[in-house]
């Protein structure tokens, strides 16, 4: 091999292989170049399962020699393969095997000596006592709460749980208005030590709904000792659901010297593991890249005594199951657990039957699909070919509202790039992201976002789940979702945590096949139902090009050498979509 320096720096030795007969280790070299230090950092060093032609044993005396790879001119631009982890936004890419490969060891539980720990911390308190059995069920009535069987009665104020004074103060710094429901009803049954799973509409508080829980029994047990793993596992299937956890458990455990971390596909695992070796208390992971630090014996679960499965449902539709199940059986059995899922199909029940043990069901709202209450939502019917000036006309009337920050989705990444160009061209600070942006990009764009300085972020489905960003006015869903459950999920990112929000969705003859879906939806929401959606026919034909508009507003700006591609276009360059 003959590469320049720059390409050397990036060679992976990536695997290595015992042969049976005993004979040495053998580094077996991938051929993957990098064209700069950014994508050998976010190379975690693992190809896809189809990839598996690049590299043979070299002990093998029946081993078909493989043709040589060829490079042509744009195979420095070429994105190496990588893991499921690093595609976490969406499940669509990276391995599809169950990691067969990580040969976990098996652990009998049965002759390990597992040390007592407390989870049982709740204490009623007395306003709480004193309600009558006809008040505890108006309640629930009032917030649309069923509980299984065996539940405590809900709380109806911060006060009324009893967390530890010093974490109270937090809460109320924190200048929340009420408990949720969720909360309301949550929050006994995990500080009481059972098992819990909690269904209800994204946006609702279930992230609090087991954070605070999780501090109050992380302070109650020993302090780790050195090669001690976590005391908290919270597992997400997206990268953006992690970072959202870690960033909601840093507010409250820091004050209280509680170490917390998040592990992840798409960045270097030198910091991560770093992390994970000096000890923390509380570790937010998706499953992949946990998978892999336990694999490699950089952490373990022993001292694990509670575990959240956070986002139940989207972990199974990403495929997630065999890591789950792999990484809990390195779990002490008789953990605390508790599920949190925004719908209840039967293989989430299936999940819960597997990891809980007796456990206390709480549902907010229906259990089957639904949207958020507080989200008033808008169909439009739309040609294809007319939907770039309705987006025009759309935003004319937003942006001179006030404080306006606007999430828009779009189905593939050249539309989000097109968009955020067109927006740019026209003196509004918009970012585009999706998953070609590196992690540190997309770090920076939600940051512009948060702080109000990016006023429109044009997004993939890399943004449907997790991400917690307040103020957000109005979704518009640009190109209508390929199916109903990314549809609910994306309208969730505004109307959160009690706000009300607004959702335009631009519906088109290519997805009418989700007609009969979203007129029930729509319909169990109390939402109107426009006509043209209920007259709709099956698709027939489709528009011709895009319609070119220009926006009647200019502003000037600067962009900046920290982005890529859409995001680097200058403010008010002028131009049409």
């Amino acid at each position: 091999l003959i590469a320049s320096p720059d390409h050397l720096s990036g060679m992976s030795f990536l695997l290595r292989q015992i042969n049976r007969s005993g004979r040495k280790l053998v580094p077996v070299t991938r051929y993957a170049l990098f064209s700069n230090r950014s994508n050998y950092e976010n190379y975690d060093g693992f190809g896809s399962e189809n990839d598996s032609s690049d590299w043979n044993d070299p002990f093998d005396s029946n081993r078909q020699r493989s043709s040589p790879r060829s490079f042509d001119n744009n195979s420095r631009n070429r994105r190496p393969s990588m893991r499921r982890d690093d595609f976490d936004f969406n499940g669509s890419s990276g391995r599809s095997s169950s990691f067969d490969d990580f040969n976990l060891r098996q652990l009998d539980w049965g002759s390990e000596h597992l040390s007592e720990f407390k989870k049982d911390f709740y204490k009623e308190h007395p306003e709480i006592s004193s309600r009558s059995l006809e008040e505890v069920e108006a309640f629930r009535r009032e917030h649309q709460m069923r509980v299984s069987h065996d539940a405590p009665n809900p709380i109806t104020s911060f006060r009324e749980a009893n967390f530890p004074e010093h974490l109270q103060r937090i809460i109320e710094q924190q200048n929340f208005p009420a408990p949720t429901p969720i909360q309301c009803q949550g929050w006994p049954i995990a500080l009481s030590g059972r098992d819990l799973v909690g269904v209800s509409a994204t946006g609702s508080g279930k992230t609090l709904g087991f954070l605070l829980p999780a501090i109050v029994h992380t302070l109650a047990q020993p302090p780790l000792q050195r090669g001690d793993g976590p005391i908290v596992l919270v597992m997400s299937p997206t990268r953006e659901l992690t970072m959202q956890s870690l960033q909601e458990s840093d507010k409250f455990a820091r004050s209280m010297n509680l170490r917390s971390t998040a592990v992840f596909g798409g960045q270097s695992k030198y910091q991560q593991e770093r992390s994970l070796r000096s000890g923390v208390e509380i570790l937010m992971a998706t499953p992949g890249r946990l998978l892999d630090f336990l694999n490699t014996g950089v952490t373990n679960l022993k001292r694990v005594t509670y575990l959240v499965l956070d986002e139940a449902d989207r972990m199974l539709d990403m495929g997630f199951e065999p890591q789950i199940r792999q990484i809990c059986s390195q779990i002490r059995p008789d953990r605390q657990c508790t599920m949190w899922s925004a719908t209840w199909p039967s293989e989430v029940q299936d999940i819960a039957n597997s990891f809980t043990s007796n456990p206390i069901k709480i549902t907010i709202g229906s259990s089957k699909l639904s949207a958020s209450k507080d989200v008033h939502q808008t169909i439009k019917v739309v040609r294809e070919s007319d939907k770039t000036q309705h987006f025009i006309d759309l935003l004319n009337e937003e942006v001179n509202t006030p404080d306006y920050k606007i999430l828009v989705f779009a189905n593939s990444k050249r539309e989000c790039d097109r968009l955020t160009t067109g927006l740019r061209r026209c003196g509004i600070n918009s970012l585009s992201l999706h998953g070609d942006k590196s992690q540190s990009e997309r770090d920076r764009v939600m940051s512009e976002f948060r702080s109000g300085r990016a006023k429109i972020v044009c997004a993939t489905d890399v943004a449907s789940r997790g991400l917690d960003v307040k103020g957000i006015s109005l979704v518009i869903n640009f190109d209508f979702p390929r199916d109903i459950e990314d549809y609910v999920h994306r309208i969730g990112r505004t109307g959160r945590a009690g706000a009300k929000g607004r959702s335009v969705s631009f519906f088109t003859n290519d997805v009418s096949k989700l007609k009969h879906k979203l007129i029930s939806l729509l319909r169990d929401g109390n939402q109107d139902v426009p006509p043209e959606l209920e007259s709709m026919s099956s698709p027939s034909s489709r528009g011709g090009g895009r319609s070119e508009g220009r926006y009647r507003f200019s502003r000037g700006g600067r962009s900046s050498s920290r982005y890529s591609g859409a995001n680097t276009q200058q403010l008010g360059s002028g131009g049409a979509f």
